[in-house]
């Protein structure tokens, strides 16, 4: 897929990351991650995310990331596969040539390695991953690897297939500078944990879409969410974040990490052979289960 017809796409749907299935011995386990993959691109998924931050990107090797991004390709039909990258420049760089070379439709470019990092070197990092591949280029804005309007600016200038521009700050004032300056040059993604509590303020500084986390193991009510939000349906929005969502974030809440680990054991739930997450994670309690088990019952498909 091309750069514009990829920034298209983006902007014509919910998006989502499929977690990374593992068996009992942590190794990628290719079968039941094809067929969670395969369920979720019939419930039209705008584009799905390989080895992303819920697919635990963080915890794979960067030769794992070529093999999951492949295998998603295989299983997903038409849907659009966007692979994970990330880590210093000259990791970052690899990752994305292997993504390109397994099928990957686009690139998300994650937040490097632990230091912090100057607008210069920041712009060094994205320009280099674009400049690597032909296929469209997505930066993920948030934590160590913010980038200031400026220097989005300049990428946008020169590199034509940067197309996306994902938010995880919250940042709401930066945002709306972004999408205010750069306009339609780019397709704007909301990217918070549980996007969908953030979803309504991100929509009026500009952003047409979000990536849905519990997508994995809910499609169906993060579609309604998604289209009631669209359609200005704010009784169904609110309808849907009193009952599942403001619960769910309870949940998630109880321990640092399970922004992932809780969207695997819903996939668990619903049947999926998912596995457990990868350290330094750690999986629900058992009364946890219970808890999102009980959470999810009245929304399975």
């Amino acid at each position: 897929m091309d750069p514009i017809a990829l920034k298209s796409a983006l902007g014509s749907g919910l998006l989502s990351f499929p977690v990374t299935a593992f068996d009992e011995n942590g190794a990628f386990n290719r079968r039941p991650y094809q067929e969670h993959v395969a369920w979720l691109s019939g419930f039209e998924a705008a584009a799905l995310f390989a080895a992303g931050g819920t697919g635990e990107f963080f915890s794979l090797s960067p030769e794992e990331v070529p093999v999951v991004v492949k295998a998603a390709k295989d299983a997903a039909g038409d849907t659009p596969i966007v692979s994970g990258c990330g880590y210093g420049t000259q990791m970052a760089v690899p990752i994305a040539k292997a993504a390109e070379e397994a099928g990957a439709d686009g690139i998300l470019l994650l937040p490097h390695y632990l230091i912090d990092a100057p607008q210069e070197g920041l712009y060094r990092h994205v320009k280099a991953v674009c400049d690597a591949v032909s296929i469209g280029v997505m930066v993920y804005n948030r934590n160590n690897s913010i980038l200031k309007p400026e220097t989005l600016e300049r990428l946008c200038e020169e590199c034509p297939n940067l197309v996306g521009f994902k938010d995880g700050s919250g940042d709401i004032a930066l945002v709306r500078e972004i999408t205010a300056r750069m306009g339609d040059r780019l397709t704007y993604l909301g990217g918070m944990p549980t996007a969908e509590l953030f979803a309504e303020a991100y929509l009026g500084a500009g952003f047409t879409t979000y990536s849905s986390a519990v997508f994995n193991f809910v499609p169906g009510l993060a579609q309604e969410f998604y289209g009631a939000l669209r359609a200005g349906k704010r009784d169904v929005t609110l309808r849907i974040l009193n009952e599942f969502f403001y619960p769910f974030m309870k949940i998630r809440d109880r321990r640092a990490g399970y922004a992932v680990s809780a969207i695997k054991a819903g996939v668990r739930i619903l049947g999926f052979d998912a596995g457990p997450v990868r350290a330094p994670l750690t999986d629900l309690t058992e009364e946890e289960v219970a808890m999102l088990e009980e959470l999810i019952a009245p929304y399975k498909p």
